[in-house]
């Protein structure tokens, strides 16, 4: 195996990995403008999540440069939880180098391998690239039953 393949080899964070998550999560916010809370209180609370079944992170690159954040849940729809990709990174310095293509094929794998439903994604309407991104890679924005454009809508309390 190449050095350059073993780049793009990704792997399951764990607790232990809750900092340098932490890191890529708030380096995301700030690169676009949208508040964090910072990387000392991301790492608390991922050093608790990550030890839960219902949130799982790969890293990719090494130095860690890519990072997946998943939650799980149940849904009445399906018989298996459904994850929601809640976020994927990749360094500005690292894009274009298959990381996050790395990141979603383990994602897609491993959501086979455990019986999971459905992996939803919430994309930006201008994030056209990540709406590439993501079609590229099997997902889709349109319900599949009647052709009609998805969205998404939240509530913050």
């Amino acid at each position: 195996m190449s050095e350059h393949s073993a780049d793009l080899d990704p792997r399951r964070a764990g607790p232990g990995d809750a900092e340098t998550v932490a890191r890529l999560l708030h380096d995301f916010n700030t690169e676009f403008d949208t508040p964090s809370p910072g990387t000392a209180v991301l790492t608390r609370r991922l050093q608790s999540l990550l030890a839960e079944p219902s949130t799982i992170a790969y890293l990719a690159g090494e130095p860690a440069a890519g990072v997946a954040l998943v939650t799980l849940r149940s849904n009445v729809w399906y018989d298996g939880p459904v994850a929601l990709l809640d976020e994927l990174y990749v360094a500005p310095d690292r894009r274009g180098g298959g990381l996050g293509t790395a990141m979603i094929h383990l994602l897609i794998a491993d959501a086979e391998e455990q019986g999971i439903s459905a992996i939803e994604i919430n994309v930006d309407a201008e994030d056209v690239d990540a709406q590439r991104f993501y079609e590229r890679h099997g997902f889709n924005g349109v319900d599949p039953d009647t052709g009609e454009r998805a969205f998404y809508y939240s509530l913050e309390l």
